[in-house]
């Protein structure tokens, strides 16, 4: 299962953003969905994440800030950003897992990553 990721750039302090990941591949279905993010020199942390029945967790550096959602018939989860600081730059990974009926095992994709700026 493939993900692509769309959404990044430059913005300045106090912008939003939206980020969009799309999952794709032959037949599968999604569980768990979610962004991550990875700063220079720092360890890759979770944002938010979205289960299939629509149940959010944050991480509470973005609470309030940030809402992720998805659209199952898509099987894409957004991530709408707002407020945005400075400490939010970083590269957002978007990850999905669930079951490729196709080869029969459970997956856990990540896309290639998306390059969020913010600076003035």
């Amino acid at each position: 299962v493939q993900l692509v990721e769309s959404g990044g750039g430059l913005v300045q302090p106090g912008g939003s953003l939206r980020l969009s990941c799309a999952a794709s591949g032959s037949i599968f279905s999604v569980n768990a969905m979610g962004w991550y993010r990875q700063a220079p020199g720092k360890q890759r942390e979770s944002v938010a994440t979205i289960t299939s029945g629509g149940s959010t967790r944050y991480a509470d550096s973005v609470k309030v800030r940030f809402t992720i959602s998805r659209d199952n018939a898509k099987n894409t989860v957004y991530l709408q950003m707002n407020s945005l600081k400075p400490e939010d730059t970083a590269v957002y990974y978007c990850n999905a897992e669930g079951y490729d009926y196709s080869s029969r095992h459970s997956f856990v994709s990540w896309g290639q990553g998306t390059q969020v700026t913010v600076s003035s």
